[in-house]
């Protein structure tokens, strides 16, 4: 199943009182394993930046004057999430922003209905204990030296590793392809099979040996049902 993880970052906690957003990263997941498509700008808010929110993720004025709008990325996220799910981290807050800056251009706004809040699933997992994303991290094994302040594609990729967690836990899945099987590692990273098979370990003495043995067993040993089958 196609999912989208993303985060945002703002230059505030309220769009009604003209807070903006300044980052948006989504990394896309299929059966909960990052497939290596992601989407990630910088954004001109077109307003200053308080210093109490520059102190979260480090993005200044200086920096995201120049960036692309908002406007100038709409049409291309509404592509990459297509109708996907949407995961998120207390993801009313996500979404509220990404709704007023849709609003403002008209376009249809994201519904709650296919939005997945992974703080709701911890909460109900661990009851009682401290669910931030950093404390997820920690409890989960996931790596988070790269991070020193929040940022939303470095977030989301995070998130993407507590998600998988939280849905039961990271496993290797299968691709079947024309020309045999492929193993997709939870990195997604793709496990390609020798291109020329091991030659047999086996002596010829060994060989002999086991071919005396088979002949003991009888005209229709039941492994050889299984043989058939496969």
């Amino acid at each position: 199943m196609r999912e989208i993880v993303f985060d945002t970052e703002t230059t505030g906690l309220d769009p009604a009182k003209g807070h903006r957003v300044v980052e948006i990263g989504a990394v896309e997941i299929s059966n909960l394993i990052p497939t290596g498509r992601v989407f990630h700008f910088y954004l001109d808010p077109e307003r200053d930046m308080p210093e109490e929110a520059f102190r979260v993720h480090g993005l200044s004025t200086e920096f995201l004057t120049g960036q692309k709008k908002f406007r100038d990325i709409a049409d291309p996220f509404l592509e990459f999430i297509e109708d996907a799910n949407l995961i998120a981290h207390n993801a009313e807050f996500d979404i509220r922003f990404l709704n007023a800056e849709l609003a403002l251009l008209g376009l249809p706004l994201l519904g709650f209905d296919r939005v997945v809040d992974t703080l709701a699933l911890a909460r109900r997992r661990h009851p009682g204990a401290s669910n931030s994303l950093d404390a997820l991290c920690q409890r989960y094994g996931v790596d988070t030296s790269r991070r020193d302040k929040h940022g939303a594609l470095l977030d989301a990729g995070l998130l993407a590793e507590v998600y998988a967690e939280l849905m039961g836990g990271r496993q290797a899945a299968l691709l079947l392809q024309s020309k045999g099987v492929a193993t997709v590692d939870a990195s997604g990273d793709l496990q390609r099979h020798r291109p020329l098979p091991l030659g047999p370990l086996l002596t010829a003495v060994e060989l002999e040996a086991h071919t005396k043995f088979v002949a003991s067993l009888g005209k229709a040993p039941l492994w050889r049902r299984y043989q058939t089958e496969g």
